[in-house]
């Protein structure tokens, strides 16, 4: 089943969101800057996108993902690694870049910044319980499965 993202461009300059090409897995959301943002070595700026999102279920979310020719190139990532985006929320959706890099970094009007997947979230009843079923790994941690 095809499902539906309505996107509300809440500046004109905003960038709707797209695929890079055919088989790729996120959409790519762009800045939407009137001034260019410096982000220096260690600092977090949040970066506007001027759109807001409504998909057509509330069994899902949006993931928001670095870009990783950012990273690798720059060491620009996002500072909450990996942001999510609810289903109900319909404010501006908004990328808090880090610089993890040496050197400044400038983020201009339309770059790219970073990628959104629309993916299904498994909503469970919670029942609480004094006992849980026992598992070959059971309560073992970091670690415990090798190196």
């Amino acid at each position: 089943m095809n499902h539906i993202l309505k996107i509300k461009k809440l500046n004109k300059n905003a960038v709707v969101p797209a695929q890079a090409t055919i088989g790729s897995a996120g959409m790519d959301l762009s800045a939407c800057l009137d001034n260019d943002v410096i982000i220096a070595p260690g600092k977090i700026e949040l970066i506007p996108t001027g759109l807001a999102a409504a998909p057509d279920t509330h069994q899902c979310a949006l993931l928001i993902y670095p870009r990783s020719g950012l990273a690798s190139k720059y060491g620009i990532a996002l500072a909450n690694c990996v942001g999510v985006v609810d289903s109900d929320y319909r404010g501006e959706i908004k990328i808090p870049l880090i610089n993890h890099g040496s050197e400044s970094f400038t983020v201009t009007n339309g770059m790219r910044i970073a990628q959104m997947i629309m993916t299904p979230v498994i909503l469970p009843e919670i029942i609480v319980t004094d006992h849980l079923d026992e598992t070959e790994r059971n309560a073992g941690g970091f670690g415990s499965t090798g190196q």
